[in-house]
């Protein structure tokens, strides 16, 4: 068997790190990777289950990399992730194009599911979901050289209704400070600049390790003494642990970016009770207007669902109310979906597709134009950017794509810069705002 290997890894960055980890240890054992599925003799598809689109998701690209079994090079197709520890019995049953599935507490066992196939057997690896990878594994990366994800934690205890994650990927266990420490210094070491913190609930880190207290604000500023990086990312900061003193931290500490990703899900009271949330509207609102209250401004993304059972008309109207109040910075929605196993998925008065689309695309109308009034009120303004890419976009003409330190990567928008004189991949450069859009800006160099 040759030594090319393809992948595929879907749903959320978390996921993205299990696949970097997966093929560090293959890359140790000498293989390379190709962009070129149907040249690949092994392909992996780290997959996602957290609402039905994803699950579809993954079946589709599980069908459409199977194919190259046929039409390829393909002898070995590995289902890893998320479906593959919901699902195992029905896949191997339902699509014997798979020759390995791999639990999400069995990544570290990749190895041992291609030399099976090497020896033309079909083999299912599920382990306990206590695994944790840490900075003494192999890694490739497969984002960009100047930023990486660093996942702090795994698992998740909050019991939402909606959601299978603990199912799949078990209860909240926290990396040592230490750990983290070590594998940030390595990134720093190897030229990124920006790491962003993710965990199924960053605010909840370490709490595990210290009798119910999170470590979150030690553990930045512990981070923020690594000399190379300079941008602190955080994502999935839920309300429910976010402390004065976090907030605290966030505003004191120039590497940490001001940036809170705040998944709240809904605002009406009796909806989050049926979602299981840990919140009420009360104190969501309170806390966000003592984000709101301090003196520099700090960039606030949440996360929204539409058509959870139950969910009224007027419950609706609550909450479309509220994105008009707080006027989020960056948004996103998503309709609810009706999962296998959830105690949600069980509940009596299911709203209608149509509905669901209706409230969703609702809400979004809203925030584009939250979003637009955001951006156009930027321009004229000064802030840090990165540059992600520089592209010919004419003969002779090019322009820069990359973030403002208020973007996260891959969720918010794009900062474009038309002059690329003395510009480079990865450079954080000072930039003014000239016009801004619905999700874009346009920024020239200072």
């Amino acid at each position: 068997m040759s030594k090319l290997l393809g992948y595929i890894s879907l749903g959320c960055a978390k996921n993205l790190v299990d696949t970097e980890v997966m093929l560090g240890a293959l890359q140790d054992n000498g293989y390379e990777i190709t962009e070129k599925l149907e040249t690949a003799e092994i392909i992996i598809i780290n997959t996602c289950t957290f609402i039905e689109k994803a699950k579809e998701e993954s079946i589709n690209t599980i069908l459409e990399a199977g194919q190259y079994k046929q039409y390829g090079d393909c002898k070995g197709l590995i289902v890893a992730g998320c479906l593959s520890q919901q699902y195992q019995e029905e896949l191997f049953t339902e699509i014997p194009e798979i020759d390995a599935l791999i639990g999400t507490g069995s990544w570290n066992r990749i190895m041992e599911a291609v030399e099976a196939i090497q020896q033309g057997q079909r083999i299912c690896i599920m382990d306990s979901m206590t695994n944790m990878y840490d900075e003494g594994m192999p890694r490739m990366m497969t984002t960009p050289d100047y930023s990486a994800y660093v996942k702090i934690s795994e698992g998740c205890n909050n019991g939402c209704t909606f959601c299978i994650i603990p199912k799949v990927r078990g209860a909240y266990r926290s990396r040592s400070i230490e750990s983290i420490e070590r594998e940030v210094q390595q990134l720093a070491e190897a030229g990124v600049k920006e790491v962003v913190l993710i965990a199924q609930d960053t605010t909840y880190y370490g709490a595990d390790l210290n009798n119910g207290t999170p470590l979150i604000s030690e553990l930045l500023k512990r981070l923020a003494k690594i000399e190379g990086i300079e941008w602190i990312r955080m994502l999935y900061l839920y309300p429910k642990h976010f402390s004065d003193e976090l907030l605290e931290t966030i505003m004191t500490e120039p590497k940490v970016c001001k940036y809170i990703d705040m998944p709240l899900q809904h605002i009406n009271n009796t909806v989050l009770q049926r979602m299981n949330r840990k919140d009420t509207r009360e104190n969501i609102e309170a806390l966000l207007h003592k984000i709101r209250d301090r003196s520099e401004h700090i960039t606030l993304r949440t996360s929204l669902i539409v058509g959870f059972p139950g969910e009224t008309e007027e419950q609706f109207q609550e909450l479309a109310d509220f994105v008009k109040d707080i006027r989020f910075d960056h948004m996103g929605v998503f309709t609810y979906s009706q999962e296998d196993g959830t105690p949600a998925g069980m509940m009596e008065e299911q709203i209608p597709e149509e509905v669901k689309e209706e409230r969703y695309h609702t809400l979004m109308v809203i925030q584009a134009q939250v979003s637009e009034e955001h951006n156009r009120d930027l321009e004229g303004t000064v802030h840090q950017g990165m540059i992600e890419s520089i592209d010919e976009v004419e003969p002779g003409k090019f322009l820069a794509r990359g973030r403002l330190q208020m973007q996260a990567p891959d969720v918010d928008g794009n900062m474009y810069v038309e002059d690329v004189t003395g510009l480079s991949e990865g450079d954080i450069v000072t930039v003014k705002v000239s016009q801004g859009f619905a999700y874009d800006v346009v920024v020239e160099t200072v």
